[in-house]
């Protein structure tokens, strides 16, 4: 990926097919930094990427800048030498030159193109340079770049996504710059230089380089090297068509990180809404797929993404992880440094944070939540803060608290298990038949404060449901004796 900022949508979507790609085929996923565009080049920019590779599972590289390997490095602006010793091996056999025009004049010829209504493009003045003008002129310490001779009869290729495809570039573009004046190299001579000397066997890259990959064949028949495999991947676009908006920050990896999203359903998403597998159903995981990918059934429509589907992918993966005895203990961990964070300074009761309270909770609440911190909303600080209700201020409700107090700890007492909300709906209007005075809508008001304190919020049947018996006990019988 480009050294250009953060992991984005687009981005992790170029990732995972690779590294589902090698997997499925019991290869290696390399992880390459191309940072050769140095005015561009974000600080920082580097690291995040890999630690967002890292947070979205297990695709994390095998080889990398981090991680090190055999065909190091992976950050091309370390592998300047190598590039520069490719490009001098182009310009000894004849398929680069020299050239020394100045940004001002390129800047006219494309002013030029422009008004004409052409596409701009560089009129390959330099490449008719003999050698002893050129010769000249780097004698005279004048600024050079080099660039790669396009020749006509390109070759078709097989690509694994499009097909045949063959695009005569020498037609339509001017020689392009392989090696800029700083020592940098463009793109086009980095990547096929690296593809090469790293041994890479297949490459699945964005559809934007398709067009270009008959110039990286020309390249790689200049140095008489055998190409990789190459495979572009559709457009990953929004629901309505249009590109993915970088600019409002909202597609990139940091964002759905911070606000609690499992990279599971992020993975699941991206992939949901392109092709490639057997199967289309919503709540796949990694491994399966792996096992449902096959590259044949890529199609070449743009992929739509519908973010707004996101809450729904969140819900399905969160409860698959709540109901798996071993990421549910990870879950109960962040639950309760969740609630010590947001509630922290509200003296939550130690109970409150037990693993079997929070268990409980996690249990009762699957599919209901989208996303862990739902738990740690307003509607659920009843679970978490126990209320500072008095018996005066339940007594404004009805006279008959003791009554009703204890009509609901002998029902709680009675439960064996814990009852639906519907059962205990039923529960409750019978029991307010038995108070003489309470209508069911007082007697209602009176549970909501003495169990939240708060006069709205879930309904009472569900609070009751999700704090359990013993905690409306102990809730009831703090309140009655206050």
């Amino acid at each position: 990926p480009p050294g250009t900022g953060f992991l984005h949508l687009g981005g992790l979507r170029t990732a995972l097919y690779n590294y589902i790609f090698a997997k499925k085929h019991q290869g290696r996923f390399v992880l390459r930094l191309e940072d050769t565009d140095q005015n561009r080049v974000v600080p920082g920019a580097a690291e995040g990427i890999e630690d967002m590779l890292e947070w979205a599972g297990r695709i994390a590289p095998d080889e990398s800048p981090r991680r090190g390997g055999s065909f190091g490095p992976y950050q091309q602006s370390h592998r300047l030498d190598l590039y520069k010793r490719a490009s001098e091996e182009l310009l000894e056999k004849g398929a680069a030159y020299h050239c020394f025009c100045s940004p001002q004049r390129l800047e006219l010829l494309k002013k030029e193109a422009l008004r004409r209504q052409q596409t701009p493009r560089y009129d390959n003045r330099c490449r008719h340079l003999t050698s002893k003008e050129v010769a000249e002129k780097l004698s005279q310490g004048l600024d050079w770049v080099v660039r790669f001779r396009l020749e006509r009869g390109v070759e078709p290729f097989q690509d694994l996504v499009y097909g045949w495809s063959r695009h005569e570039v020498a037609d339509v573009e001017g020689d392009p710059v392989i090696l800029k004046g700083d020592g940098f190299p463009t793109y086009h001579l980095a990547n096929v230089v690296d593809d090469h000397s790293m041994g890479i066997s297949h490459v699945l890259r964005g559809t934007e380089w398709l067009t270009s990959t008959s110039k990286h064949l020309l390249l790689y028949r200049a140095f008489g090297w055998d190409p990789p495999q190459f495979g572009h991947l559709p457009l990953l676009l929004n629901k309505d068509g249009g590109k993915l908006s970088k600019r409002q920050g909202d597609i990139f990896l940091e964002r759905f990180a911070k606000d609690g999203y499992m990279p599971e359903a992020l993975l699941d998403i991206i992939t949901h809404c392109g092709s490639g597998f057997t199967e289309n159903q919503m709540g796949r995981t990694l491994e399966e797929l792996i096992l449902q990918f096959e590259i044949g059934r890529i199609t070449t429509h743009s992929a739509l993404l519908d973010l707004e589907k996101l809450p729904e992918f969140s819900r399905i993966h969160l409860s698959r992880h709540i109901e798996n005895e071993r990421l549910r203990q990870k879950l109960i961990r962040e639950l309760q440094l969740l609630v010590e964070r947001v509630y922290g300074d509200q003296h939550v009761d130690k109970e409150v944070l037990e693993k079997n309270y929070v268990e409980r909770v996690l249990l009762l609440r699957k599919g209901h939540i989208n996303l862990l911190k739902d738990l740690v909303s307003c509607d659920y600080s009843y679970l978490w803060v126990r209320p500072s209700v008095s018996r005066e201020q339940l007594q404004t409700i009805s006279a008959e608290v003791d009554e009703i107090g204890k009509l609901v700890t002998g029902l709680m007492m009675r439960q064996a298990a814990v009852s639906t909300v519907e059962e205990l709906n039923k529960d409750l209007k019978s029991l307010q038949k038995q108070s003489r005075e309470t209508k069911y809508s007082s007697m209602m008001k009176l549970l909501r404060l003495a169990l939240s304190g708060k006069q709205h919020g879930p309904s009472v049947a569900e609070m009751m449901v999700t704090l359990g018996p013993t905690e409306v006990c102990e809730r009831m019988n703090r309140a009655l004796s206050s």
